[in-house]
């Protein structure tokens, strides 16, 4: 019995440290929403600022150098006039897709679950 104790601790400790590094590089009202919208394909800053609307201009520049500076999102500057930058998913690509598709699903369902609460 104690050496099950033991071993839940050790796997507790390894998810909350997982859930914590999680956190540090995706964590925040915006990354998310980011990543959300690269998971379906490279996009253009300005799709981006049209596609979150409420996220301000500064704040989404600083979000994508965050993104970037982990590794997590590629930007593509091209030398044009007018200047072009695309950005997109890494090497993390389906790894983050899978994690935002379970999240999105987690939060449908407790959207119908609220809904129900609610409801009665």
């Amino acid at each position: 019995m104690r050496t099950t104790q033991v071993v839940d601790a050790d796997r507790a400790e390894q998810f909350a440290a997982g859930v914590e590094a999680a956190l540090a590089a995706i964590g925040g009202k915006w990354k998310l929403l980011i990543l959300a919208h690269l998971a379906c394909g490279t996009r253009r800053y300005g799709e981006l600022r049209r596609l979150i609307p409420a996220i301000t201009e500064k704040m989404l520049i600083q979000q994508l150098r965050e993104l970037e500076a982990d590794g997590i999102v590629k930007r593509t500057d091209y030398a044009t006039v007018p200047p072009k930058v695309e950005y997109s998913l890494t090497e993390y690509d389906d790894s983050i897709r899978q994690g935002l598709e379970a999240l999105s699903e987690w939060g449908s369902a407790h959207v119908a679950q609220i809904t129900k609460v609610t409801i009665r």
